[in-house]
């Protein structure tokens, strides 16, 4: 590693946490030789090995005691934090991601997959979880991003969705998708906090989203779906987790890319469930999944780099570039996985043993392979026109309303 100014060694110093990729933001810090993905996963086999710095003990225990502080995350100040990440300019995800645009850990049952067949096979295995036997059924998506698993699920197995977001741009992709897809009978958007949320439901289904709930507001989150789940309802919750126990948010992702985001140890996470009055009945945990997910973002992205660069600039890439390529090594490296939690509020919802969730997996994957509910190619195709739509109205708009500006100056 290349150290480039005294300042940045001071920094380093001090706060080693952050000023490694701020370091690496203003240019301050480089590779010595290789890449950014080597140096950091050198570094990060050095922590493993037990390399540490005094400084950086003292600074996590006060992380550690300010973690409560840092995600009290009330609703204002949960609108905040998802719009300083997910109201980006639409041209990154659709740049970064799949065609679906989901933004969450894929599904590699093989290993070898594309990122649109694993982010197909990751909807396909949380509708199996869903146990979405009969058409009709109410399903409430919280954090739904930009509506590709309540499309996903309204069109495959004719459930009624409505998708809960803080995110005003992904609120707007996601109502011009489902009309565009001729759904708008059967899925709805809402600008709407979870804790808002009333109405009895079927299903709920959190994809990606319990990241940034807060664990003061576990008791509320979980007390929620217990209270909108009909008798018989089952909820799937999909996260990130930690396999080292309760810790802290790494601050420079704290300040950077996901303010007020906590990724849960699962015993943080049940001891709140076992008294909520749900019922835990599966879980799976996910373990290099997301670190394959992450890598194609980091292809995809660094394949685009100069495009990117003309949307923001330098710093910008610098700092999206680290966070890719320390996400990914937290995943490969330092303990860090995916859970999903599978809830029902009477013991008696599911069936005895999971082989149902294998059983609709096989059926759906030997549907789309006949072509009875559309290939991966044709749904790509079909995500892929919807966002490029949205993008592009949402571009004219921008642009009336600056020449707007422009005549009224």
């Amino acid at each position: 590693m290349k150290i480039n100014t005294a300042r940045a060694k001071r920094r380093l110093l001090l706060n080693p946490a952050l000023a490694l990729g701020e370091g690496y933001m203003d240019g301050e810090v480089e590779p010595a030789s290789g890449d950014l993905f080597e140096m950091v996963d050198l570094l990060a086999l050095n922590l493993m090995e037990g390399g540490s710095h005094p400084f950086e003990k003292l600074m996590e225990k006060v992380r550690w005691l300010r973690r409560n502080l840092d995600q009290l995350n009330f609703a204002g100040r949960s609108k905040r934090n998802v719009a300083h990440h997910y109201d980006l300019d639409a041209r990154l995800y659709s740049l970064m991601l799949d065609d679906d645009r989901q933004y969450s850990c894929a599904y590699f049952s093989v290993g070898d997959e594309t990122l649109e067949e694993a982010q197909l096979k990751k909807k396909r295995h949380i509708a199996s979880k869903l146990m979405l036997d009969r058409p009709g059924l109410e399903v409430l998506d919280i954090g739904c991003g930009w509506g590709g698993m309540a499309l996903y699920l309204a069109r495959e197995f004719g459930a009624r969705v409505t998708g809960l977001t803080l995110s005003e741009e992904q609120l707007l992709a996601a109502r011009a998708r489902a009309k565009d897809a001729g759904l708008e009978h059967m899925v709805t958007f809402e600008l709407l906090d979870y804790r808002s949320w009333t109405r009895p439901v079927d299903r709920v289904v959190s994809v990606g989203m319990f990241e940034h709930v807060g664990i003061n507001h576990y008791k509320t989150f979980f007390d929620k779906i217990r209270s909108v789940l009909k008798e018989d309802g089952v909820a799937l919750i999909h996260a990130i987790g930690r396999t080292d126990g309760p810790g802290s948010t790494n601050p420079w992702i704290a300040k950077y890319i996901f303010p007020g985001g906590y990724s849960p140890a699962v015993s943080e996470v049940l001891s709140v469930v076992e008294k909520s009055g749900l019922w835990t009945t599966d879980i799976e945990i996910l373990r290099l999944h997301y670190a394959k997910t992450l890598e194609q973002w980091r292809e995809r992205f660094t394949k685009n780099r100069s495009t990117l660069a003309k949307l923001y600039d330098e710093r910008f890439c610098r700092m999206f570039e680290f966070y890719l390529v320390g996400s990914e090594l937290a995943f490969r490296r330092m303990g860090h996985m995916n859970w999903q939690l599978q809830l029902t509020k009477n013991v008696s919802a599911l069936p005895l043993a999971r082989d149902y969730m294998v059983d609709i997996e096989r059926a759906r994957a030997v549907i789309a392979e006949q072509g009875k509910a559309g290939p991966i190619e044709a749904a790509s195709v079909r995500a892929r026109r919807d966002l490029t739509l949205h993008d592009e109205r949402k571009s004219r708009q921008q642009n009336q309303s600056g020449a707007e500006s422009s005549r009224n100056l």
